[in-house]
């Protein structure tokens, strides 16, 4: 595709607020304002003055930081650029598009519906929103003429992008995914693993460096028992998968994925079918791996694949001789994108919806799969389940991919509905975190949550 052409017949660059500006949004605005199809004039952190320093830093000059609806107003109306703290003092100006990137799925909810109900398009970075409230949302912006959308630079809209493309060419999907974000780097010399800066022994790991003609299950599990001092399941995997399940009809194979240690080289074998020497037990699975490689390879770099069926074996001999990726039985290949790029390459998804009036998932989401909580030790009545750090997890608790239902009392709660609350009641290891294990105060993100139900599902059940 031409992008220039795409893109082209625009009349005026759209105007754009991102809301957060760490990571993903500080990315974004390092870039976007070198769109020549943005203008992106207004940024909102925690308070004004965190957001002009970000803006500031990615080379933004003539900042006004505002404080109510007022300064904001006149700001834009003398054409500088806006640091706000609070995204009701910005969100009647004329803008587009919103990009909502705090990762906090409270104020998540609440900036993505101002926007929505100013009628604005909103593009959703933030996946612990989406996860639990995504296709309600998208529902709200389609009955005010408004989309929103996943965000291009995040695995979400990227694997959602590759696995359609696939479809529209009638591939037969066995598999789709993404990497994890950290590589396990693997050094023969000091017989070490290295992940996220943090660097273990492995002895005995060089054993099991290459898979060869060894059973999938095997390796999988000597590489996973040798690795067991770094983390192999990470909460924002899960939930990333449950984002693409909104637009793209995948299960999971396992509740907590299989997740395993591989070379690049073997992920169509591993994401293979058990019945050609694979791990997974039917087809249109959706799964992670952890990039296993060596030091100065190449990475996967956090990017997304797609393991297709191979049905012409003469076609795939002769790609398989310029370097595409197939399994050992020859039954599957590996497509794949070796990147995302964060706010870097988010501009394209949020032209789409504002140019466009698209978004880069899918017209009509839907609630497939929940991300549920589970406790990994005893959790005592009146802990708070901070979801703190990059990654937005909670300590003692893990996650598992369940079908989507309507929320009850006493059935498995949304990771991040029950992120930031007080237990009122103990949960035990192992067992799921339940809606009425936790003190539910007011919230948006339950109140959207209960309209999505009511429409998904017909009807919503008591949550106390």
């Amino acid at each position: 595709m031409n992008y220039h052409d795409y893109f082209g017949d625009a009349s005026r660059p759209i105007d754009v607020c991102i809301v957060g500006t760490g990571g993903f949004g500080r990315s974004f605005l390092a870039q976007g304002r070198h769109v020549p199809l943005l203008d992106l004039r207004i940024a909102v952190d925690v308070d004004s003055a965190t957001a002009a320093e970000a803006m500031k830093s990615a080379g933004f000059e003539a900042v006004a930081e505002c404080r109510s609806k007022e300064e904001a107003k006149r700001a834009w109306e003398n054409g500088l650029c806006i640091a706000a703290g609070d995204v009701a003092h910005i969100v009647d100006l004329p803008f587009d598009v919103l990009v909502e990137a705090t990762g906090h799925p409270e104020a998540g909810a609440r900036h993505a519906e101002l926007a929505i109900g100013a009628g604005k398009h909103v593009a959703l970075v933030s996946k612990e929103v989406d996860s639990v409230i995504g296709p309600g949302l998208a529902r709200m912006a389609s009955q005010r003429g408004t989309v929103v959308t996943p965000v291009d630079g995040d695995q979400p809209s990227l694997l959602i992008g590759l696995v359609t493309w696939a479809e529209v060419l009638g591939f037969e999907i066995v598999c789709a995914g993404k990497s994890s974000e950290y590589d396990f780097v693997f050094d023969s010399l000091t017989g070490t693993l290295t992940s996220n800066g943090v660097i273990v022994d492995a002895p005995g790991f060089a054993d099991h460096l290459e898979l060869g003609q060894r059973d999938v299950t095997e390796i999988a599990a000597a590489r996973s028992r040798l690795a067991a001092a770094l983390p192999q399941r990470a909460v924002p995997d899960l939930c990333e998968l449950a984002v693409v399940s909104h637009s793209i009809n995948l299960v999971p194979d396992l509740p907590d994925l299989h997740c395993p240690i591989a070379r690049i080289s073997e992920v169509p074998t591993f994401f293979s079918t058990q019945t050609v020497g694979g791990l997974l037990e039917g087809e249109r699975r959706m799964d992670v791996f952890h990039c296993l490689r060596l030091p100065g390879e190449v990475s996967f770099a956090g990017g997304v694949f797609v393991v297709v069926r191979c049905r012409d074996a003469a076609s795939w001999s002769l790609l398989a001789e310029k370097g595409h990726v197939l399994s050992r039985s020859g039954a599957t290949a590996m497509v794949y994108l070796p990147r995302h790029l964060l706010g870097l390459e988010a501009a394209t998804s949020v032209l789409e919806a504002g140019l466009k009036l698209r978004s880069s998932g899918t017209r009509h989401p839907q609630p497939r799969f929940d991300i549920a909580a589970i406790a990994e030790a005893d959790l005592g009545t009146g802990k708070i389940l901070a979801a703190t750090g990059h990654h937005h997890a909670i300590e003692q608790v893990s996650a598992v991919l369940l079908p989507a239902g309507p929320l009850a009392a006493e059935q498995p709660a949304p990771f991040y509905l029950v992120a930031n609350r007080r237990l009122i009641r103990p949960v035990k290891a192992g067992d799921p975190i339940r809606l009425a294990d936790v003190e539910l105060d007011a919230s948006h993100l339950l109140s959207l949550r209960q309209q999505q139900d009511a429409h998904f599902f017909g009807h919503i059940h008591d949550t106390k």
